[in-house]
C-alpha cells in the first residue's frame, strides 16, 4: 500500500507546507528553542542517572550542611538561559 510512500517531491512539499504556515522567518527560532530544549532534556537525563549511580557509603549525613544549590544550563557558557534548581534536603520527601 505504502511502497513508494516517501519519495523527494513529498518532502519537498511538506517543507514547502512548512514554511507557508510558519513563515521563513520564525523557522531559524523555532530550531534554535528546539535544540535548546533538546540539550536541557539531555543535561538533566544525565543528572538523574548520575544521581542513581552514587554509592551506598557516600549518602549524605543529618549532620551535612545542605549542599549548594546547582544551576543547569541550555548550552556551555550559556549564563542567559541558565536557571536555579532546587533540590529537596530530605531524602524521605521523593
Amino acid at each position: 500500500m505504502f511502497r513508494n510512500g516517501l519519495e523527494p517531491w513529498h518532502l519537498l512539499l511538506l517543507v514547502l507546507v512548512i514554511v507557508l504556515v510558519f513563515g521563513s522567518k520564525k523557522l531559524p527560532d523555532m530550531a534554535r528553542s528546539l535544540g535548546k530544549s533538546a540539550r536541557i532534556l539531555k543535561s538533566e537525563a544525565k543528572a538523574m542517572k548520575d544521581e542513581g549511580k552514587q554509592p551506598a557509603g557516600t549518602a549524605q549525613s543529618t549532620e551535612d550542611p545542605a549542599p549548594a544549590q546547582r544551576t543547569i544550563q541550555a548550552a556551555p557558557g550559556d549564563v542567559t538561559s541558565s536557571r536555579p534548581v532546587n533540590e529537596p534536603t530530605d531524602t524521605t520527601q521523593r
